[in-house]
C-alpha cells in the first residue's frame, strides 16, 4: 500500500491506443492518479466529468491527470466519447496496479462481499513522491480539493 512520502510505484498501466503509461514517464511534471470502479456507472461518471471540466486548470497548474480503473481501452474509449471526456484513462486490467497502490480491496455491498476498487487519488510530485492521498472518496467538490492541492504543490 502507498502511504504519503512514498515514492509512487514503478507500475505500468495500458493507455488508450495500445501504449504503456507509467508514473515515471511523468518525471519533473506533476500528476493526479485516481482510481475508480468502473466506466458509465453515476459516481464514476460525475468524477471523470468533473476532472473533465477542470482540466485545463489543471493544466495550467502543471498536473496531468490519469483515472484508472480495471476496464479494459474500448470501454475506456466509449466512455470518453460518450460524456466528451477531457481526462486520460488507463487500464489496469490484471489489477497489479490496483494492488500496488491499496485500491484493490474487499468490499460489502447489501451483506454481499466481493473484490474491487477503492476510489481512491493520489497526487504525485515532479520527484515522483506521493505528496496527497485521498481515499474513500466522496465524489462532489474532490476533484476541486486535488486541483487546489496540486496548486499549492512547487
Amino acid at each position: 500500500m502507498v502511504n504519503e512520502g512514498d515514492l509512487v510505484p514503478d507500475v505500468v498501466l495500458e493507455g488508450m491506443d495500445g501504449q504503456t503509461i507509467s508514473p515515471a514517464d511523468f518525471r519533473g511534471q506533476k500528476l493526479v492518479i485516481y482510481f475508480y470502479p468502473k466506466d458509465d456507472t453515476p459516481g464514476c461518471t460525475t468524477e471523470a466529468k468533473d476532472f473533465s471540466a477542470l482540466a485545463e486548470a489543471f493544466e495550467q497548474a502543471g498536473t496531468w491527470v490519469i483515472g484508472v480503473s480495471k476496464d479494459d481501452a474500448k470501454k475506456h474509449r466509449n466512455f470518453i466519447d460518450k460524456h466528451s471526456l477531457r481526462v486520460a484513462l488507463a487500464s489496469d486490467t490484471d489489477g497489479q496496479v490496483c494492488a500496488a497502490f491499496g485500491t484493490w480491496v474487499e468490499k460489502n455491498m447489501y451483506g454481499r462481499q466481493y473484490m474491487g476498487i477503492d476510489r481512491a487519488t493520489f497526487l504525485i510530485d515532479r520527484d515522483g513522491v506521493v505528496k496527497r492521498i485521498w481515499r474513500k472518496v466522496k465524489v462532489g467538490g474532490h476533484a476541486e480539493q486535488v486541483l487546489a492541492a496540486a496548486r499549492e504543490l512547487t
